[in-house]
């Protein structure tokens, strides 16, 4: 089942900010669209406010998976600065 919510961590991982700044935007957010505290904020109300594209954000949230293109970039690189003597 994909989920439709979104939490503070994730907007934090998506945003690059720390923990205290998106829950300061889950607030503005639930302010806005007059959200009881334990109503949660859904992917959509996240998108139109940060004018994000849904369908890009929803497919991180749900952790699409890579296509094969892009998952070559994705291989581990092999660090030779390490060697034991």
């Amino acid at each position: 089942m994909k989920r439709l919510c979104i939490n503070s961590a994730e907007i934090a991982a998506i945003l690059g900010k720390s923990q205290s700044n998106a829950q300061n935007i889950v607030r503005n957010i639930k302010y806005i669209y007059e959200k009881k505290k334990h109503q949660p904020i859904t992917i959509r109300e996240f998108c139109d406010y940060m004018d994000f594209p849904y369908q890009d954000v929803f497919d991180m949230i749900n952790a699409k998976k890579p296509t094969v293109a892009s998952t070559s970039s994705l291989e581990p690189v092999k660090s030779n600065t390490l060697k034991s003597v």
